[in-house]
């Protein structure tokens, strides 16, 4: 009897994510990582299995990348879920998928704490938190039977796939990204291949009133922490006349009523100029709030990004090969990579379900380096803990020093804690 061969499911990259495939490498690996810390420690058999159950589940996940003759595209992935292993390297590694059942994001475990490492040109932060707090859901549930009943994903899990950059684009605009060079952190790298991360820890609530007392939003605070923490390190006298420019992704999901899994972003920045002038911190604060309120608004987050859009959907574009295409789009990435001096990456709050809050300690995130970018920072929340991620190649911890200091003077009890690296 003849039998139907099933359908292979395949699915276009989004905007952004078209962007990382032609760029990423062992030296810029264009992953992030998102970690999440039980009460107790892990099973590595049980995580597993908990993973070969969610991942069927989660299409966004279950996929490898093509080469086309025209684009990269996703098609479902047929084989066995990647193999957990406990963590033995540093994070953010390049994820090579011919060693990783052809998927594009790894789990790991140490401890008490499961890891998950995602290839961006997949899915952005939410995408990842989605995928993670599911994952936890599905092993605690096998840990504790008695505990939890039904393997449903929570109502709270996005299973949205479509572009929403596309979905949302009105019409083409001029280039949204900045070309001009900033000032670049320099100082002596980690050895090869060691990867430092520092979190600090604090109060929600001691944030929220040091802020409204500044008159800024958390996450303003936060990019103008970092800009002054570089601006007290060596950037007065060796600037060149470059400025301090902080990347900073805005989700752009609230603006555009999307609830996408898809990456869904858009990048602006807050920029500190060299002047004759002593810069204090309030100067820098009010500096980044006031150039971070007029760039985010709709009109100009739909600005940036369609012009990227309108290339994407330019009929005489299209039918260039992908190895021509490879070409202009690191060509163009290269000649821009050097405009930000530093990225603050803002993963939001994380919320639990109430039922397994007593087994969820905490979150951890952190991104990868880039060209000229030899530290960055990642932000979340969860409960009343706030977590600063340093993620950096450099041995010199000042800026990182500097930045705890000015959240001392504010008020804010910190605590700190690393990966090992910087103790030699």
């Amino acid at each position: 009897m003849m039998t139907l061969d099933k359908q292979i499911r395949w699915d276009r990259l989004d905007n952004t994510g078209y962007l990382f495939p032609s760029i990423a490498g062992e030296n810029m690996t264009s992953t992030y990582r998102i970690s999440i810390i039980l009460s107790e420690q892990i099973d590595k058999a049980l995580l597993q299995k908990a993973l070969d159950i969610l991942l069927p589940k989660i299409d966004l996940f279950n996929v490898r990348l093509r080469k086309g003759f025209f684009w990269f595209y996703f098609e479902e992935n047929g084989k066995p879920a990647p193999r957990v292993t406990e963590e033995a390297g540093f994070p953010c590694r390049f994820i090579r998928p011919n060693r990783n059942h052809s998927y594009l994001f790894r789990v790991t475990y140490y401890g008490c704490r499961i890891n998950l490492e995602v290839f961006h040109a997949l899915t952005d932060g939410m995408g990842g938190i989605n995928f993670i707090r599911e994952l936890a859901y599905q092993y605690l549930r096998l840990s504790h039977p008695d505990e939890f009943g039904s393997d449903a994903l929570s109502a709270d899990t996005s299973l949205n796939k479509e572009d929403s950059f596309v979905r949302n684009y009105k019409s083409a605009k001029p280039k949204g990204f900045v070309a001009k060079k900033a000032f670049l952190i320099k100082g002596k790298h980690l050895p090869d291949g060691e990867f430092g991360l520092m979190h600090l820890t604090m109060s929600v609530q001691e944030l929220k009133k040091v802020t409204h007392a500044y008159g800024v939003s958390i996450n303003e605070y936060m990019v103008a922490l970092t800009a002054y923490s570089i601006y007290k390190n060596g950037f007065r006298g060796r600037s060149k006349g470059r400025p301090i420019r902080v990347a900073v992704p805005v989700n752009l999901r609230p603006y555009f009523d999307s609830y996408t899994t898809k990456n869904f972003f858009v990048v602006v920045s807050a920029e500190v100029s060299d002047t004759e002038e002593e810069y204090t911190f309030a100067d820098i604060l009010n500096i980044c709030r006031d150039t971070l309120r007029e760039q985010i608004t709709k009109e100009h987050l739909e600005d940036l990004f369609s012009y990227s859009v309108s290339n994407q959907m330019n009929p005489f574009l299209r039918p260039i090969p992908l190895g021509i295409k490879n070409l202009a789009i690191r060509f163009v990435y290269n000649k821009s990579a050097t405009a930000n001096t530093t990225t603050v990456t803002n993963i939001g709050n994380i919320k639990i379900l109430d039922e397994y809050k007593k087994y969820i300690k905490g979150f951890t995130a952190n991104i990868a380096m880039s060209i000229g970018q030899d530290i960055k920072g990642t932000v979340l929340s969860y409960g009343d803990d706030f977590v600063y991620t340093f993620s950096t190649t450099l041995e010199d911890t000042s800026i990182e020093r500097t930045l705890v200091k000015q959240l001392g003077e504010d008020g804010i009890k910190v605590s700190v804690t690393t990966n090992g690296v910087f103790y030699g």
